[in-house]
């Protein structure tokens, strides 16, 4: 049975620049990315980084030194636009296959003296029937809308 399931789309408002604000998005992803509770490995995480550049790593650290891939920089435009490979599956564990992966795209649009930074996670039916139960967790008060907030409030 083929499963058609929507975007996730969400946006915050920043209070900086585009260029900064994209700059702690990719650079400092590790500032504002909630390690205690987002993370795959068995191993506590120590950082979680974002490789600021096209066919750069998406990847978490554990604090042991093992690390756990979470996807790929398929596009780097910066200051407006990364486009990112998510291999992880319903289960949350990696899955190397480009063809299993979502997109998780995030633009950056300057507002005055803001930034709205507007993130889209699509492609869950390379997921089948589980990429609905997939669309609704990264949907939910835990998902993207807690992360985008916290995002919000380091800038």
């Amino acid at each position: 049975m083929t499963h058609t399931t929507d975007a996730v789309t969400h946006s915050v408002l920043v209070p900086l620049p585009p260029a900064e604000a994209f700059e702690l998005f990719t650079d400092r992803f590790g500032d504002w990315w909630p390690r205690d509770s987002h993370h795959i490995s068995d191993a506590p995480a120590a950082d979680a980084i974002l490789e600021p550049r096209a066919g750069g790593r998406w990847y978490e650290r554990a604090e042991d030194g093992s690390e756990c891939d979470w996807g790929y920089v398929r596009e780097f435009d910066r200051p407006d636009r990364i486009l990112l490979a998510w291999h992880l599956t319903p289960e949350w564990k990696f899955d190397p296959d480009p063809a299993k992966a979502t997109e998780v795209e995030v633009l950056f649009s300057g507002e005055e003296d803001q930034t709205r930074v507007t993130l889209e996670h699509r492609g869950f039916d390379v997921h089948g029937d589980a990429g609905a139960a997939m669309r609704e967790s990264v949907d939910s008060d835990g998902g993207w809308p807690s992360l985008l907030e916290m995002y919000r409030r380091a800038a």
